[in-house]
């Protein structure tokens, strides 16, 4: 049961949370609090729970630098503590095997049932294009995470489109399994997200049907 504290603080975190695109350059994460970071990224859900996600994280600053031309020269890539570029899986199916094999030693699920699950995925992600819709689905779920779990340790974050995805295979040889779906940069803000407007839920929700 979500007490109305524990609401009230999620609440805050969501309605804080913006893109911040000017960070404190001098400061450093702790590589304990970038593993409880991406650990609790990583805990969003996926789809069969393959957990299409990789996470490509930026710390050096000689690879900031490599970055830098890949996100079109944002500066908030050299100035966040660390960058993470979410990759997606093409090949997530391979995952189903040690998921659902974990599941079998454990009691949890049968091994018929797991079976006909691989059978399904592997089906499934046959095609090319729903594999690859699927992973960029499922990388949205952990970027959001991401963002959220990092305004909650008080940092902030960006999420980034704007980048050149070949760019970034070539300098970082990201292998061909794994393809860029955002950039996300991580930080002490230097200065405070713009203010942004939403649309109204008048605008924004249909109820039932058009």
């Amino acid at each position: 049961m979500v007490t109305s504290t524990q609401y009230d603080v999620l609440k805050e975190i969501m309605l804080t949370r913006g893109s911040v695109k000017s960070y404190d350059a001098t400061h450093v994460m702790p590589e304990e609090e970038i593993n409880e970071l991406l650990t609790l990224a990583s805990s969003a859900p996926s789809s069969w729970n393959l957990q299409h996600w990789r996470y490509l994280v930026i710390s050096k600053p000689e690879q900031k630098q490599k970055m830098l031309p890949v996100a079109y020269g944002q500066k908030q890539v050299v100035e966040a503590s660390i960058v993470v570029a979410i990759l997606g899986d093409l090949e997530a199916y391979r995952t189903a095997h040690q998921i659902y094999g974990d599941a079998v030693e454990q009691g949890i699920m049968t091994r018929e049932l797991r079976d006909n699950l691989v059978s399904q995925i592997e089906g499934a992600y046959a095609d090319k294009l729903r594999a690859q819709m699927d992973s960029t689905l499922n990388c949205g779920l952990t970027a959001m995470q991401l963002m959220l779990t990092a305004k909650s340790m008080g940092y902030d974050s960006c999420p980034m489109g704007g980048f050149n995805p070949q760019k970034l295979i070539q300098e970082f040889n990201v292998p061909e399994r794994y393809f860029p779906v955002l950039l996300v940069s991580i930080g002490k803000a230097a200065q405070p997200a713009r203010p942004s407007s939403r649309l109204s839920l008048n605008e924004l929700v249909i109820r039932e049907s058009f």
